[in-house]
């Protein structure tokens, strides 16, 4: 299982995620341009002591991220608002990617078409997303709910 982010927004929310796949174990993708310069103080801020612990590896762009999420033949799953099924009707494996598209834009068409999938997390009618970190939580822990197991704890 792996997260990739597409040209995030905001340092915070990366540093909340990168702290997440720490304690989970799961490699991150980081798909730029990001929308902030990536040394940034609030990004160390949110990852905490956690950051240097994350797998993380940057693309300069979606196409080296696509030449490598083809090189290891991984499924390419996009955390939608838009998509019409739910995270809990998704059959997750454990090679997957979970893309979150950025903050202010999601993703654009050519990046939506070329993935093997979308889903989405349902909330409360006429509620339109999560914050960007929460949603790859609850997703992940889904995912790895389905793939691993994860003990009695």
């Amino acid at each position: 299982m792996r997260i990739a982010l597409f040209q995030p927004d905001i340092a915070g929310n990366v540093g909340a995620i990168l702290r997440l796949a720490a304690c989970m174990a799961v490699p991150v993708e980081i798909i730029e341009p990001c929308g902030f310069i990536f040394d940034d103080k609030r990004l160390k801020r949110a990852a905490m002591d956690y950051g240097p612990l994350a797998d993380m590896r940057r693309h300069v762009d979606w196409q080296a991220f696509q030449t490598f999420r083809h090189s290891i033949g991984a499924r390419l799953i996009l955390m939608s608002a838009h998509a019409p099924a739910s995270i809990y009707r998704t059959e997750f494996r454990d090679t997957d990617i979970l893309m979150m598209g950025s903050e202010s834009a999601g993703v654009p068409p050519h990046v939506r078409d070329a993935c093997d999938l979308a889903t989405t997390i349902p909330m409360a009618p006429g509620l339109r997303s999560l914050n960007i970190s929460v949603a790859t939580g609850i997703a992940l822990g889904e995912a790895l709910r389905q793939t691993r197991h994860l003990g009695d704890a």
